[in-house]
């Protein structure tokens, strides 16, 4: 579930960039994206 939320708000932020909506919000989305990608790869390195 966390792989597609990342992947929706990489789509989202992509989408963003290249029609140039949204300004500073698009960003946003990639930070919390990125968030989401460490997290899951942690919690699997940490729970194995």
């Amino acid at each position: 579930m966390l792989w597609t939320l990342a992947g929706i708000l990489l789509v989202l932020w992509v989408l963003g960039l290249i029609f140039k909506i949204a300004g500073g919000v698009i960003h946003i989305l990639l930070v919390i994206a990125l968030l989401v990608i460490v997290y899951k790869v942690i919690k699997g390195r940490v729970t194995g």
